[in-house]
């Protein structure tokens, strides 16, 4: 089943409280937190590339390839595009490297602000509360396939509280920082003197030079979800939520992460729709049973408005 677009979630969850909050994170998915003790927080050894133009970059040449791929409809049609040389992050951008962002500007995150009922009169007071959209692994499900069930929009959920106020980034700084919307990721890049990502850049570089004909097997390097979901996450992959940068091998242009552990932003407008942009990538959530998008072709619609717990993102240097 192809994951729903996350603003269907907003649109129709049930709002959570902090409070409630803390009692989902805590006791929500207990084999889940049982095996999340035992996860490392860092994985990545320091890599000694800061003699480089890019100092945490990777250089990707410029091709031509097939873009897109044939399991869900909106990946299609597959389609012959170049792209020229780039620089891209050798990792998703991490919690302590946007700290770093937010301390030198101030920057206060969407997820961090009330919206607009100007902008935003469908959406009844609660809803407009700062705050994300949040999956919360249940401890078993109706079989409705009603995904209020598992996911949440959590008052005070944000970059620093990725899951609600309750939670926090302690020990965590090698994570991806994920509840950030594109205007958030689009401060971050012009701040580094970067850009985001555009879809072609951002697939050309997750296939790693491979020319072949993508793999639609679910991925043994990968952070994605192995079991039933949503109620069932074995951890086969070392993990069963979102694990720091660097974990698993890199593609064959030395990037990391590529695929699953968070879905990615890219700069492009979904169909043409300014209020949406396509992400790329997949995250841990993707499972055989439910999405897919493990894969360098895969892509999904996302509000650019809309922060969530399993969204982060990487920057571009263009040549």
């Amino acid at each position: 089943m192809a994951q729903p677009k996350i603003i269907a979630a907003v649109l129709v969850v049930t709002f959570v409280a902090a409070g409630a909050a803390a009692f989902f994170w805590t006791t929500g998915g207990r084999e889940a937190s049982r095996l999340a003790k035992a996860e490392p927080l860092r994985c990545l050894a320091p890599v000694s590339d800061s003699a480089g133009a890019h100092p945490g970059m990777v250089y990707v040449p410029g091709g031509t390839f097939e873009m897109g791929d044939t399991v869900y409809p909106e990946e299609g049609p597959l389609r012959k595009v170049s792209v020229k040389g780039f620089w891209i992050d050798r990792t998703e951008v991490t919690n302590d490297e946007f700290a770093a962002f937010v301390a030198a500007t101030g920057y206060v995150t969407v997820a961090e602000r009330d919206l607009d009922a100007a902008t935003h009169p469908e959406l009844p007071p609660e809803m407009r509360a700062a705050g994300a959209v949040v999956f919360v692994m249940p401890n078993d499900v109706d079989g409705s396939g009603n995904i209020t069930q598992w996911w949440q929009y959590i008052a005070g959920a944000n970059w620093r509280h990725p899951a609600g106020p309750q939670t926090g980034l302690e020990g965590r700084g090698d994570f991806p920082v994920v509840t950030v919307a594109a205007a958030d990721i689009a401060a971050y890049a012009a701040w580094k003197g970067r850009s985001i990502p555009s879809e072609a850049q951002w697939e050309w570089a997750a296939r790693g030079g491979a020319v072949t004909k993508p793999d639609h097997d679910q991925p043994k390097e990968a952070n994605s979800w192995q079991g039933i979901f949503p109620v069932l996450n074995a951890g086969e992959d070392g993990f069963v939520g979102l694990a720091p940068v660097g974990c698993y091998t890199p593609n064959g242009y030395g990037i990391y992460d590529m695929i699953g552990n968070v879905w990615e932003w890219t700069t492009d407008a979904y169909d043409g729709d300014a209020k949406q942009r396509v992400i790329k990538g997949g995250s841990y959530l993707c499972a055989p049973n439910y999405c897919m998008r493990y894969r360098a072709g895969a892509r999904q619609a996302q509000e650019a408005d809309l922060a969530a717990s399993h969204l982060g993102f990487r920057t571009v240097v263009n040549e």
